[in-house]
């Protein structure tokens, strides 16, 4: 079972009154394996999930030095300027997503899901780095860096290919990121910026954009709708490495509330879902679930 070290790993809310549940951080950890165990887990993962992978997050304690905000929709759909400013940003940006390897918390997901312990994933980041692991069937709530798609003729083609074509069309562009951001939008000098050219749909010429969802873009109803059928049939709905300050990961935690669906919470820093959850670990994600692991029974 649980002992010092796993508590040590897993602590608890800073300043939790004594008599709360579970305060004891070896019994919260034992209460965390149990409900795992019992399966129909379902994972909603953030940003913090893949810092440990060498990708920032918007809010914790790599987001406090990212200097970029995101690109919103209205603004790259609005102005000539503002794609190509995202364009040869996220040209060099890609690269260090494309990059990335999966990290231990990474490779826990995909195993708990293995052992039939996970019900589901649903992750709010857009790196794919839960598929390198091996997980399967993951619901990316915000799409994925990996397709690009039409704005007009809604054609989707992988993100190898527009690198292949910007690359050749930008013979000599050594530009050089000063910092990547999560949604793979690099810092980059405005005169770099300003020399990229931008290609258009092979097929119709339309605008092409990351299918990823932009600031100020709706998560598709469908995809939404998925999300809610499968927090209201979990077990436990596990939070890993998300503030949940913006509506469209913590209308979950809300809906798993609304359901008497228990929710914990693994994450660097306050959320803004605290109060909804049954238990609460504030823990560096690859540690945590790699102690998690050893803490369940062997896989078989």
């Amino acid at each position: 079972m649980a002992g010092e070290g796993s508590g040590s790993v897993l602590g608890g809310v800073p300043g939790a009154p004594p008599d709360r549940p579970g305060a004891d951080p070896g019994r919260r950890f034992r209460m965390l394996a149990d409900l795992v165990s019992d399966g129909e887990v379902v994972v909603l993962s953030g940003a913090g999930l893949s810092t440990e992978s060498g990708i920032p997050d918007y809010r914790g304690e790599t987001g406090r030095v990212r200097r970029a905000e995101p690109m919103t929709y209205q603004a790259f759909t609005g102005s000539a300027a503002a794609r190509r400013r995202y364009w040869a940003r996220s040209h060099l940006g890609w690269r260090h997503i494309a990059r990335a390897a999966p990290n231990a918390g990474h490779r826990a997901v995909a195993e708990l899901q293995r052992r039939g312990l996970v019900a589901g994933v649903i992750t709010q980041n857009v790196d794919g780095l839960h598929q390198a692991a091996g997980a399967r069937d993951v619901i990316e709530l915000h799409g994925g860096l990996d397709r690009v798609r039409c704005l007009s003729c809604g054609e989707r083609t992988p993100r190898e290919l527009l690198d292949r074509r910007l690359r050749a069309a930008n013979p000599g562009w050594d530009a050089r990121a000063e910092a990547v951001n999560p949604d793979g939008d690099a810092v980059l000098a405005d005169d770099r910026v300003d020399s990229f050219r931008v290609v258009d749909c092979l097929g119709c010429g339309g605008l092409l954009k990351p299918d990823v969802i932009f600031f100020g873009e709706n998560v598709p109803r469908a995809r939404v709708q998925e999300c809610y059928a499968l927090t209201e049939r979990a077990g436990v709905l596990l939070v890993l490495g998300s503030s949940l300050t913006v509506m469209s990961g913590y209308r979950f935690v809300r809906r798993a509330a609304e359901h008497a669906v228990p929710v914990v919470i693994v994450n660097r820093g306050p959320t803004r879902g605290d109060a909804d959850a049954l238990l609460r670990f504030d823990a560096p994600l690859g540690p945590a679930l790699t102690a998690l692991l050893s803490e369940l029974d062997p896989a078989p």
